[in-house]
């Protein structure tokens, strides 16, 4: 089997892999067959996130025998955002997708993705309609977590956990993922003007292995989901919520001295009868605090900016310009 030159690879399928020696072997092999008949130019990256149960030894075995297949090999496990986000900045491929190791994600709806993607979108989302998961562990937490997910960022989608999806090259290009943010991709490259579509696909059964996933998950995808937001709002323009926060402290101090003030001469209390001098006084220090922060969040930012030579804004397209 001849290798793929770099510059003439079309896709790049990337797998992030933890634990799943048994997944392997049925995987690639499903895989290859559906590659084989969409006759595009591939490669399949897998990238070991620090597996324990002889997945690494299994995947660099089946490397040696496919020069299709790159394998990345993690020193620990980092989690799935990590390992995806190692597999991006290896892909090679004019549109990249990633998929789970574990055979519930199928080979066959990868045509499915392409011929949307086709149509003139940027990314493709794959939608697992009928997902075989647990009902209410699974199924229910994840149904209402996509719903609040689009609600919150605008970006409908139906299924925002699906690692199933198609994406061309400059959508995802300069997208830095932390955390558990992988699952957000739809929202930063609708943010840079990508178009989205999202197609139903099949999912299946976990044959072999144990899932990863824990209801814990759903909390830190809500922390992920307030940072997301919080930079897309305010990544520019931090001054804009510490001077807020600042000026309502301001507000709050100015109320409080106000009706001490009140009680003093109306009320017949002295200062040291109520707490309120003393809320007045925090409350002005804390607005104070809050109009400094901002000012060091703006130096911050103007020296992400500058000093890496980095736009605040991106180009869709050029006419007669170079």
């Amino acid at each position: 089997m001849a290798d793929v030159q770099p510059s003439r690879v079309k896709l790049s399928i990337l797998i992030p892999l933890y634990n799943e020696i048994d997944n392997v072997d049925p995987l690639l092999e499903a895989l290859g067959t559906t590659l084989k008949e969409i006759g595009e130019t591939y490669q399949i990256i897998l990238v070991d996130d620090g597996s324990r149960d002889g997945t690494t030894d299994k995947i660099l075995e089946r490397a040696r025998q496919d020069p299709h297949l790159k394998c990345l090999v993690l020193a620990r496990n980092y989690g799935q955002t990590a390992a995806m986000m190692a597999g991006f900045e290896e892909a090679e491929g004019e549109i990249i997708i990633p998929m789970d190791g574990d055979l519930q994600n199928d080979p066959r709806d990868i045509p499915l993705l392409l011929a949307k993607l086709d149509e003139g979108y940027d990314l493709v989302s794959g939608w697992r309609k009928d997902r075989q998961d647990a009902a209410i562990r699974r199924n229910l937490v994840s149904r209402i977590a996509n719903q609040l997910i689009s609600r919150i960022s605008g970006v409908h989608l139906h299924d925002y956990g699906c690692s199933l999806k198609a994406y061309r090259r400059d959508a995802v290009s300069g997208i830095r993922l932390y955390g558990e943010m992988h699952r957000f991709i739809p929202i930063y490259v609708h943010w840079n003007g990508a178009r989205i579509a999202e197609v139903p696909v099949r999912h299946h059964s976990r044959r072999f292995g144990a899932s990863h996933y824990g209801i814990n998950r759903v909390i830190k995808v809500l922390f992920d989901l307030s940072v997301v937001m919080f930079l897309y709002r305010y990544a520019q323009k931090p001054m804009y919520i510490f001077g807020s926060c600042g000026l309502f402290s301001f507000a709050l101090s100015f109320i409080s001295f106000v009706v001490a003030l009140w009680f003093k001469f109306f009320g017949h209390k002295t200062l040291i009868q109520t707490p309120l001098p003393i809320l007045s006084a925090v409350t002005w220090m804390l607005g104070a605090m809050c109009i400094l922060m901002g000012f060091l969040a703006e130096l911050s930012v103007r020296t992400y900016y500058e000093s890496q030579g980095k736009s605040t804004y991106s180009v869709s397209r050029r006419v007669n310009l170079h």
